[in-house]
């Protein structure tokens, strides 16, 4: 096993007060990690799960991974005890009546497929509305396993896991983050709680290093998708959602799993920046309203650049948009090259929102080769 260190970042120990009634988030604790920024590698969306755990007493550990966040029901009690909204595995013992404390190295674990391999860039152990039976300490170890390993598979001697985020004390009732600086590729976690507890959510922020074997494979796929490496780097305006929510897999089912801005009140325009998953060629681009019915964008552009410091030019000119409507372009033929690109952008006007961006293209060889040589850099 391979130690790594994680950056200091705000920490909280100890217990929450009991329950008082009113809100149960009045008095949670939380702080603004900056690793935030991206996407959620152990997303429901993406194809993330919770393949085992060796204890699920008091609460299924299918629950870290729900999107959204957890609630709590004051009056909800079963057969076991409270039913909580997280993962909690029973009260360990010790050996015998002489020692009746669990030992040091006691502890719980779950087994966690992230939805798309990737680098790590920081992770939040969640203890929401676990105010006195969070654990005392949790540890967080990665893998990085090919194909679709079973949780014998993952456990057997012969797997390497990485430390991600060492043994370190947890409080309840709040968000526990960790900086992570592990320039390695990973595909499958393993969370530790000790000795035992509940955790509420688990989130794993990073940026996706898809498989360069698997999309040249696909040959024409969509090179700003999450899944496939596309990162949203930037947006006017954050305020109701993520501007990740663009570039997730399918199409939206609710609104809040698309992209809004607030009301603007000047003559400005909204846009995201992205960066695509290498270098491309883009021919056709999809931008899709669905769910936004009274608050969708008015008209959209979407401009393009190869390289950091290339210049802009536009690909789709300003066009009209319908709302709740999925809207599709055929790029016309360039002549005399192809539309080459590392980025795009999106512009809307003048705000409103959008659910998803699809552009759909190949990459070019000097794509294939950057991409290649990153994820043999990173242990794919």
């Amino acid at each position: 096993m391979t130690a790594q260190q994680h950056s200091p970042l705000a920490s909280f120990t100890g217990d929450a007060n009991p329950y008082g009634g009113g809100d149960p988030y009045a008095d949670y604790r939380t702080a603004d990690f900056p690793f935030t920024r991206y996407a959620d590698l152990a997303d429901r969306r993406l194809g993330a799960g919770v393949v085992a755990a060796n204890d699920e007493f008091f609460a299924h550990r299918e629950n870290l991974l729900v999107p959204e966040r957890a609630e709590f029901d004051p009056e909800h009690f079963g057969h076991k005890g409270k039913i909580m909204d997280g993962w909690e595995t029973r009260r360990r013992r010790g050996a015998s009546a002489e020692h009746p404390w669990p030992t040091a190295e006691d502890h719980d674990w779950a087994l966690i497929r992230l939805g798309a391999p990737g680098v790590i860039r920081g992770i939040v152990v969640d203890t929401a509305h676990f105010r006195g039976n969070y654990p005392q300490a949790v540890s967080v170890e990665g893998a990085c396993v090919t194909g679709s390993p079973s949780p014998e598979e993952l456990l057997a001697h012969d797997v390497k896991w990485t430390t991600l985020v060492q043994r370190t004390p947890v409080g309840g009732h709040a968000a526990n983050g960790f900086a992570v600086s592990v320039e390695q590729r990973f595909t499958h976690l393993r969370l530790n709680q000790h000795p035992d507890g509940g955790i509420a959510r688990l989130r794993v922020h990073g940026e996706v290093v898809p498989d360069p074997a698997w999309l040249a494979a696909l040959g024409t796929f969509d090179v700003v998708a999450l899944e496939n490496g596309g990162q949203a780097e930037d947006a006017s305006n954050l305020f109701y959602s993520p501007a990740t929510n663009t570039i997730q897999p399918g199409r939206a089912r609710v609104m809040h799993e698309c992209w809004e801005t607030r009301r603007r009140r000047d003559q400005g325009n909204d846009w995201i920046r992205y960066r695509l998953a290498a270098q491309s060629e883009i021919r056709a681009l999809e931008i899709d309203t669905a769910y936004l019915k009274g608050n969708a964008a008015g008209w959209a552009t979407v401009s393009v650049k190869d390289g950091d410091d290339g210049d802009w030019t536009e690909i789709l000119p300003r066009t009209r948009l319908q709302p709740d409507t999925n809207h599709r372009f055929v790029l016309p033929t360039p002549t005399p090259t192809p539309t080459t690109a590392t980025h795009a952008r999106v512009d809307i006007y003048p705000d409103g929102g959008i659910s998803r961006l699809r552009l759909f293209g190949s990459l070019t060889e000097a794509g294939k080769t950057h991409l290649s040589a990153r994820h043999q850099e990173l242990g794919g």
